[in-house]
C-alpha cells in the first residue's frame, strides 16, 4: 500500500514540475514576441512565488483538520484550472493573477505530498525517498520546456497539454485513502500555527538553509546568469547547454546522495556537498571564458549540489518532532520561496554592480557561508523526540 501511495505521490510531482518548468520560458518567450519589457517580463515571473508566500500560513490548518487528500486534490484542481485558463485572455495581468493561483495550488500540492511522504518513510529509507520526490520533480522541470515550441504551432496548445497530463494526475490521487498527520494537543487556530513556526525553527533552523541556497542558485542561474553570460560574449544555444547542463547533473546524482545520506548521515553529506558547491563555482568564475571548461564545471555542480533541496528536507525531518513535520515542511517550502526571490533580485545587482568581478562568485559565497553554519551548528538527528 505505501508503494502504491508512494508512486503516484511522485508522479503527481513530476507533472507539476512539468508544468512549472514549462511555463518560465513559456510566457516570457511569449512576452518578449510581444514586446513587454524584460523587467516586467520578470516581475510577472515572481508571482508563482508570491503565491507560495501568500498560501504558507494558512496550509497548515487545513492539512491537520481534513488531512492530505483534500489538500493535494485542491491544490492539482486549483492548477489544472489555471493552466487551462491562460489561452482565454492574453494580458499581463490575468496571466500574473493566473500564476499567483498557480503557485498556491503547487504549494498546497507539494507541501502535503512532501508532508505525507516524510511520515510514512522509515528512517533507513527517508533519503531514498525525498531522493526519488526531488529526482521526479526534476525530470518533470527538465522536461517542461520541451512544450515552448508547440507555441509556433498555436499559442494555446501548451497550455491545453499541460492542463490535460495535470488533469490525469489528479484523478488517480482519488484512487488513495485519507490520512492524517500526527496530532498533537493544541487547537488548530492561527495562533498555534505561529507557535508551531517558533518550535519548528528552534528545532530545525539548519534544516531550512539547504531549501533557501537551492532557491537562490536555481532561480539566479535561470534569471540573471543568462544576462551575464550574454555580456561576457556567450551565445544564446551556449547557455541553454550550459543551463541544461545543470539539470541534468541534478538528476544524475539525486537518488545516489540521497542513499549516501541514509548510510552516511544527513550533516555529513550536506557538509561535502557545499563545500563541493563552493570549489566548483569557484572553478566556474575562473573557466568562464572555456565554453567547454564551464558547461563541464556546471555539470558537476549540479551533481553535486542539484539535491541540497531534497537533503534539507530529509535533514529536517531528522530533526523535527513527528507533531512538527507538516510546518518543517511548510518553512522549507517558505525558505525555498525567499531564495527564488532573491535570487534574480540579488545576482542582477551583482551584475550591475561589480561588473568586473565573476557572477559565480556570489553563489561560491553564499555555498562557503552555509558549509561554516552546517560545521558549525549542525545537529545529530532528534528523531523520536516529541514537542
Amino acid at each position: 500500500m505505501n508503494r502504491f501511495r508512494f508512486w503516484i505521490l511522485v508522479s503527481i510531482v513530476a507533472i507539476s514540475g512539468f508544468s512549472q518548468g514549462m511555463l518560465l520560458p513559456l510566457i516570457a518567450i511569449i512576452f518578449e514576441n510581444a514586446g513587454v519589457s524584460s523587467f516586467l517580463n520578470g516581475v510577472n515571473a515572481t508571482a508563482l512565488y508570491i503565491g507560495v508566500l501568500l498560501a504558507s500560513p494558512f496550509m497548515e490548518q487545513p492539512l491537520r483538520k481534513y488531512g492530505y487528500k483534500p489538500v493535494i486534490i485542491i491544490g492539482g484542481l486549483l492548477v489544472f484550472l489555471s493552466l487551462a485558463m491562460f489561452p482565454l485572455w492574453k494580458t499581463f495581468w490575468f496571466w500574473f493573477v493566473l500564476r499567483l493561483l498557480i503557485g498556491i495550488g503547487d504549494h498546497a500540492l507539494h507541501f502535503a505530498t512532501q508532508t505525507w511522504i516524510t511520515a510514512f518513510s522509515p528512517e533507513h529509507r527517508r533519503g531514498r525517498n525525498i531522493s526519488l520526490y526531488g529526482l521526479f520533480f526534476g525530470i518533470g522541470f527538465a522536461a517542461g520546456p520541451l512544450m515552448t515550441p508547440l507555441v509556433q504551432i498555436n499559442e494555446a496548445l501548451p497550455f491545453i497539454v499541460s492542463s490535460v497530463l495535470c488533469l490525469i494526475g489528479w484523478a488517480f490521487v482519488f484512487f488513495l485513502h485519507n490520512d492524517y498527520p500526527e496530532q498533537d494537543i493544541e487547537m488548530n487556530s492561527f495562533f498555534h500555527t505561529l507557535k508551531r513556526f517558533k518550535l519548528a525553527w528552534k528545532y530545525g533552523w539548519i534544516a531550512f538553509l539547504p531549501p533557501l541556497t537551492y532557491g537562490f542558485l536555481e532561480a539566479s542561474l535561470n534569471g540573471s546568469f543568462p544576462v551575464y553570460a550574454l555580456r561576457i560574449g556567450f551565445e544564446v544555444s551556449n547557455v541553454s547547454i550550459i543551463l541544461a547542463a545543470f539539470a541534468i547533473g541534478g538528476i544524475v546524482f539525486q537518488l545516489p546522495l540521497g542513499m549516501l545520506s541514509d548510510k552516511w548521515g544527513r550533516k555529513n553529506i550536506l557538509v561535502a556537498v557545499f563545500l563541493l558547491g563552493f570549489i566548483t563555482f569557484t572553478s566556474a568564475g575562473f573557466l568562464e571564458g572555456y565554453f567547454f571548461g564551464l558547461a563541464i564545471t556546471i555539470f558537476l555542480a549540479g551533481m553535486f549540489v542539484g539535491s541540497t533541496f531534497s537533503l534539507g528536507i530529509a535533514y529536517m525531518t531528522d530533526l523535527m518532532p513527528k507533531n512538527l513535520l507538516p510546518t518543517g515542511n511548510l518553512m522549507c517550502g517558505i525558505f525555498f520561496s525567499f531564495g527564488s526571490l532573491l535570487g534574480p533580485i540579488l545576482g542582477g545587482l551583482f551584475i550591475q554592480l561589480f561588473e568586473g568581478i565573476s557572477f559565480f562568485t556570489i553563489i561560491s559565497t553564499l555555498f562557503l557561508v552555509i558549509t561554516i553554519l552546517l560545521i558549525t551548528k549542525g545537529k545529530k538527528s532528534l528523531v523520536g523526540k516529541t514537542a
